[in-house]
């Protein structure tokens, strides 16, 4: 607390200076009540200060309602806390800190032998578990599982940060947030508005399934690792510019196989002006997949989706969006995604958002349409 007692002694001097001036003279018995008055209070400070806490804890979460109508008559009525998650921070010092993020998704996980016959629909994640170490004023070195550097949802997902009660589809099914991995990340930014990340970690594990391939590094096999490069722009008010490019060597993590590397690239842009903002993303994957794997998997090397989105906000509190998905997981026949989705999201407080949506798919993306309410939190 050495800087503090210097602080404290420099405004002390201060002060006595001040009184010492002619206008401003006291008595002797009034400026050592004052002085006695102030010690107590650069105590307090003092004491406040060490009592300050080096670990901070904070969350989000979601609850959802779908009412959704399919083909032949199905129905997709749901009610779902989709998440609820806790963050724990803590500061060693100026230099090194730590950042997690845990999660537990729909609610509850049970064993199923309760006798109901109900799968339980939870999972417990750790999300983000990782040491973060300043290497200069402007670099900094992350080591442990942490999100990877793609798209705009990937690491920024709280409910109040964007448009619609569901994640948008493109991301999810092509990138797919939420993706993280365990492993070492190299990041950097400069006053220009340039920043690059540059990340070896492990990569996926399923094939031509890209979503399906994230191993939540949950003893995650490790023989072929994945690395990811980001760079970002935003050094115009109001616009963001970012691409990642990722390599993976072998996406079964068994180079004995007929599925061998993939390669893929996102690219972003978000534009606001005034009250209008206008977001546009594509991302893409190749996959090298042998002439001898499955004819399914042949027709699924190549996987791409991307969305426009426009939203414009009315008042600080309201704002409208409308969005339009198309994406492309690949497989036999046509496979082409389609999904446009309008709404509506309400801030009461900045941190706390309700959100109303219309959503329309074509008959390969499910065909069901319908409405989606939810409310979400930050802290």
């Amino acid at each position: 607390m050495k800087h503090r007692s210097i602080a404290k002694n420099a405004l002390f001097g201060a002060i006595t200076f001040a009184l010492a001036q002619p206008a401003l003279a006291v008595t002797d018995e009034e400026f050592n009540t004052l002085k006695e008055q102030f010690n107590q209070l650069a105590d307090q400070v003092d004491e406040n200060s060490q009592n300050t806490s080096d670990t901070t804890v904070g969350g989000y979460g979601e609850l959802h309602y779908n009412n959704l109508s399919g083909p032949d008559g199905a129905e997709k009525k749901v009610l779902d806390l989709h998440r609820f998650v806790i963050f724990v921070n803590h500061e060693f010092n100026d230099d090194i800190r730590f950042f997690s993020e845990f999660e537990i998704e729909h609610a509850f996980v049970a064993d199923n032998n309760d006798g109901s016959g109900k799968t339980a629909p939870g999972e417990i994640e750790v999300e983000q578990a990782y040491v973060q170490f300043d290497i200069g004023d402007n670099s900094k070195v992350d080591a442990g599982v942490f999100l990877i550097p793609v798209g705009i949802l990937n690491e920024t997902h709280e409910p109040p940060t964007f448009y619609g009660v569901e994640r948008n589809p493109v991301e999810k099914n092509i990138i797919p947030v939420t993706w993280w991995e365990g492993g070492a990340m190299l990041s950097g930014n400069y006053d220009s508005g340039f920043s690059y990340d540059a990340a070896l970690t492990s990569g996926l594990d399923g094939g031509t399934s890209i979503r399906g391939g994230r191993q939540k590094t949950g003893k995650a096999s490790a023989n072929n690792l994945a690395a990811t490069g980001r760079v970002k722009y935003t050094g115009v008010s109001g616009l963001t510019l970012a691409t990642t490019l990722q390599y993976q060597d072998d996406m079964t993590q068994d180079d004995t196989d007929d599925i061998g590397s993939a390669t893929m690239i996102e690219a972003h842009a978000r534009w606001n002006v005034a009250d209008f903002t206008l977001t546009g993303l594509y991302a893409h994957w190749d996959i090298d997949v042998k002439n001898t794997a499955s004819a399914s998997d042949q027709a699924k090397d190549v996987q791409d989706g991307g969305y426009l989105e426009a939203s414009y906000k009315l008042t600080p509190a309201w704002g409208v969006f409308v969005r339009q998905n198309e994406w492309d997981n690949g497989g036999l026949g046509d496979t082409s995604k389609s999904q446009t989705d309008v709404g509506v999201n309400f801030w009461p407080h900045e941190n706390v958002v309700i959100k109303a949506d219309y959503q329309a798919q074509n008959n390969i993306a499910g065909d069901f349409d319908g409405f989606n309410l939810g409310v979400g939190y930050q802290f």
